[in-house]
């Protein structure tokens, strides 16, 4: 081993080892791709496309089939762009939605912004510390930090934005369902039916909650199309990942199969919301003092150290010189 690194570093120089070790995980990569990306055409897909384009007459059909092959370009890569367990596909497509994002292609454009986003770090990594670094002679350790630091943070990055955005959501569907049970309480008690009051509520909180209402909006939209009521709400729950909702639609489905009152319901877990807001912002005033003592001590203690034993000091140096 020794006398190949040797052999190497007379013939490449210093960074010999380094260019032979990435050449040969670029050939292995070459090499083996291809194989990983074959992938044979499924024979019930092709009488489908086949069908698609006698029938194709008017331009409706026309833009679904385009829209199919653009997203073919993605089913060819489906077996590196996708978990293959069913569990972590189940897990990462609940987390897309819960961040918001509800397309058919979500999880494989995420495990694509991973994978462009760690190559693109690498190679800015590798040009990075040929350009400034090498020269330098580094160890190991720096060698490894320059080059495959920037790969790393790329490719962690899409997981760290949805995980952001999670948190961001469920903290405004939080802030504003007090305020939705409240709008839903008053349709239902004006007259209109559970259905008509989450549509009147999902566009009059748009302007200050959007998310929550495109929660209700899509409630809205699937109970339109007949799916059962207790489903589309228990999705809502499923989707949303706040506690407070997941209580909120077992009180609605508790109510609608026992038959007892949904403006009661509403106006007893709308007070409980309240409460609850009011206590989260209680605690929170609470754990200011706490947070702001090494800010104070911070800011105040080296000032008032200066003014008191400023003056000394100074006295003392008079007094030696």
């Amino acid at each position: 081993m020794n006398a190949a690194m040797n052999v190497l570093t007379g013939v490449m120089g210093p960074m010999g080892p380094l260019y032979a070790v990435g050449g040969l995980g670029l050939f292995l990569i070459l090499v083996t791709l291809p194989f990983l990306l074959k992938k044979e055409d499924d024979p019930l897909e092709k009488l489908k496309a086949g069908n698609s384009a006698v029938k194709a007459g008017n331009p409706s059909k026309e833009q679904r089939l385009r829209a199919r092959k653009s997203n073919e370009k993605l089913e060819k890569y489906s077996s590196l762009l996708e978990p293959q367990n069913e569990e972590e596909y189940s897990a990462i497509k609940l987390k897309l939605l819960q961040a918001g994002y509800r397309s058919r292609d979500a999880v494989r454009f995420y495990h694509f912004a991973q994978f462009a986003l760690g190559i693109l770090g690498l190679v800015a990594g590798v040009v990075y510390f040929l350009l400034f670094v090498s020269h330098s002679n580094p160890d190991t350790q720096k060698t490894i930090m320059y080059i495959i630091g920037p790969g790393a943070i790329g490719y962690i990055f899409p997981k760290y934005w949805i995980s952001k955005r999670v948190e961001e959501r469920k903290q405004q569907i939080q802030d504003g369902f007090p305020d939705a049970l409240d709008m839903l309480l008053v349709c239902v008690e004006a007259g209109q039916s559970m259905d008509q009051a989450i549509i009147r509520v999902s566009k009059e909180i748009r302007a200050s909650y959007e998310h929550l209402a495109d929660e209700f909006e899509m409630v809205s939209h699937e109970i339109k199309a007949g799916k059962d009521k207790a489903a589309v709400l228990a999705d809502m729950g499923e989707r949303c990942g706040v506690a407070d909702i997941s209580s909120f639609v077992t009180v609605l489905i508790q109510s609608q199969t026992f038959g007892t009152s949904i403006a009661d319901a509403l106006r007893v877990y709308g007070a409980e919301m309240r409460d609850k807001r009011v206590m989260r912002a209680e605690e929170k005033a609470n754990k200011l003092p706490t947070k702001m003592t090494l800010a104070t001590m911070g800011l105040t203690v080296p000032p008032l150290l200066i003014i008191l034993m400023g003056p000394s000091i100074v006295n003392i140096q008079n007094m030696a010189q």
